[in-house]
């Protein structure tokens, strides 16, 4: 059940820093918030607006809420296969998963089949350069960097899932950038004070604001096509390690991202930065930290949270903090049983399972949020 620690905030996270506080209640002040600021049990300090914070806005969007990864998210599969179904190890899998879904910052590959599902997306509002443009092309259906992963899980039944994180990559990156440097500037002309310059934001029906709401409309569309692309890649390649095996659903949900709903009898624009749609009966994917459970649920649609959840466990510790205080020593420990970039243990000591909040009280603390499906154990993970 959510807390009240501030004017016009609602929180459902036991456990969140006064820093993430105060900045929520900075967004929670700005005057086209149309009621109160949630946040979810994830929430963290981000830039600009609190990460797992969903702000209601009226005739008005902030894009740094929104964030530079537009439309970032998960992609869960079941299949049909069961634990006794797969090898002894996964270790063929990795490479196989290396080849086909390249990772990294700045990474992209060359492959002319992406060009049809490209063609279907349209443009954006904004004219791409040739650069730009190539750019688009080679990153569809990559993975980045940070904290987006792909995993092979085991539920509580011991089936299989494939699980997936990722966004829009470096152009997503692109368009948020300039138009949250537009939204900056646009400020500085009216004279408009904020208590943070990036909580800068666009008015509706200005050619500004049409032009954001085009280009994260198509970066949005970006990203959810390029997670199901390296999905179908995923579970094919791991058909082909297991022998067999056929898909039962697929869940593709956005985590980063805004659109206009209607609650408490208003249109309003609902920024979910880092958070997800839980209306009734919506199906969302929960990740957990490296090393840690993962979570299916379902929607319980509670207006308080304008029908939203938490997006992840959420970070307790920046990376440099973790990087300063963790070790790959521990991360291997951590790690144990599974099959995963061992060799990169010591680049990925700021993903470590400790430099997040424990996924368990999150989810404890969202009970009336959404409903747990089912719980994913990793037994396999492939980091960006």
């Amino acid at each position: 059940m959510p807390n009240q620690p501030a004017p016009n905030l609602l929180s459902w996270a036991s456990e969140i820093d006064e820093g993430a506080i105060a900045q929520a209640a900075r967004t929670a002040r700005l005057p086209f918030v149309s009621g109160h600021v949630a946040l979810m049990p994830d929430a963290h300090v981000g830039i600009g607006a609190t990460v797992g914070s969903v702000i209601p806005t009226e005739n008005a969007i902030i894009p740094a809420a929104v964030g530079v990864d537009i439309g970032c998210g998960m992609v869960a599969t079941e299949t049909t296969l069961t634990a006794s179904d797969l090898p002894e190890t996964l270790a063929a899998l990795m490479p196989m998963v290396e080849h086909r879904i390249p990772a990294g910052v700045g990474k992209g590959h060359d492959d002319p089949s992406v060009d049809r599902t490209l063609g279907d997306l349209g443009l954006p509002c904004t004219d791409l350069t040739p650069k730009q443009t190539r750019k688009v092309a080679d990153q569809f259906g990559t993975l980045g960097s940070g904290n987006h992963f792909v995993e092979v899980c085991l539920d509580e039944r011991d089936r299989v899932w494939t699980v997936l994180h990722s966004g829009s990559r470096g152009i997503g990156n692109q368009l948020a950038t300039m138009h949250i440097v537009n939204a900056k500037k646009l400020m500085k002309k009216q004279e408009i004070g904020l208590e943070d310059p990036d909580l800068a934001y666009l008015v509706q029906s200005t050619p500004e604001f049409t032009a954001y709401i085009e280009d994260m409309l198509w970066a949005q569309r970006y990203a959810m096509a390029s997670r199901a692309r390296m999905d179908k890649v995923l579970v094919n390649a791991l058909f082909r390690v297991a022998g067999k095996g056929q898909r039962v659903r697929t869940i593709n949900c956005h985590h980063n991202f805004t659109q206009q709903e209607t609650h408490y009898g208003r249109s309003l624009w609902i920024t979910r930065k880092g958070a997800i749609k839980a209306d009734t009966g919506d199906e969302g994917v929960i990740p957990g930290s490296m090393g840690t459970r993962s979570y299916i649920v379902r929607g319980r649609g509670n207006p308080e949270s304008y029908n939203s959840c938490s997006h992840g466990a959420g970070r307790r510790m920046s990376r440099t903090k973790a990087r300063r205080e963790l070790s790959a020593t521990s991360l291997s420990q951590a790690m144990r049983g599974r099959t995963w970039n061992a060799d990169r243990a010591a680049a990925l000591v700021d993903e470590h399972p400790d430099a997040y909040k424990p996924i368990d009280q999150v989810m404890a603390d969202q009970t009336d949020l959404v409903e747990v499906r089912h719980t994913l154990r990793q037994i396999f993970n492939y980091k960006g």
